[in-house]
């Protein structure tokens, strides 16, 4: 049996989480060098834990039953919080609302190309040169390895995760920075206030010396 298109199991994922009332329905296309990792993430959210399962029950249920594909990890399911389903090729990500504001996928690769279902399926006179040469190109050991760090722990999560922690360090180290310009600048001052008193210490004699004479 021929697998396939990697499009039309796009769309099929695509259909899924419609079927499911996702909400913010989001299909990203990843610019090329992000290639390495994926090709596309299909993002979504539900209002409440057993919506967001329900999500990931219909793409993996349709993708399983119409198309013969399943997914090469799984995570996140239990805690429903942000369940992710890793197809190599393409992400799916299915988010609670606070999760989803919280990692904001789309704003950590705003680099890559927001897509329409008609899009995915008949992609435009310019775009489709690029979206081809990307699916012919993809050379099969980068798919073995992908799968294998796939197994180790997704990377899409992994990632997401860091650069929140590191958005928090930012965010935390900001106050002790100005903290410090304060200080070099009371200290600039000071210094000032203490160099113009020494002149006028050293003019004082001089003033008194004239009016005597």
């Amino acid at each position: 049996m021929q697998t396939p298109d990697i499009r039309e199991q796009v769309a099929h994922a695509l259909q899924a989480v419609h079927n499911k009332k996702a909400e913010d329905v989001t299909l990203m296309h990843l610019p090329g060098e992000s290639s390495t990792f994926t090709d596309y993430f299909l993002i979504c959210s539900g209002s409440n834990p057993r919506q967001v399962q329900a999500i990931a029950d219909e793409v993996d249920e349709r993708l399983s039953k119409d198309m013969g594909i399943e997914p090469n990890a799984r995570e996140g399911y239990q805690a429903a919080e942000w369940i992710l389903l890793d197809y190599v090729d393409y992400v799916v990500h299915i988010f609670n609302a606070q999760r989803r504001a919280y990692y904001d996928l789309e704003r950590l690769w705003k680099s890559a190309h927001k897509l329409t279902l008609e899009e995915l399926l008949h992609p435009v006179a310019a775009a489709a040169p690029f979206v081809e040469a990307k699916l012919a190109a993809k050379p099969v050991v980068k798919k073995r390895a992908v799968k294998t760090a796939a197994k180790k722990g997704t990377g899409v999560r992994a990632a997401a995760k860091q650069s929140a922690r590191g958005a928090k360090a930012v965010t935390k180290k900001a106050p002790a920075k100005k903290a410090v310009v304060k200080k070099t600048v009371a200290k600039k001052a000071a210094k000032k206030s203490a160099v113009k008193k020494t002149a006028a210490k050293k003019k004082s004699p001089a003033k008194k010396a004239t009016r005597r004479s």
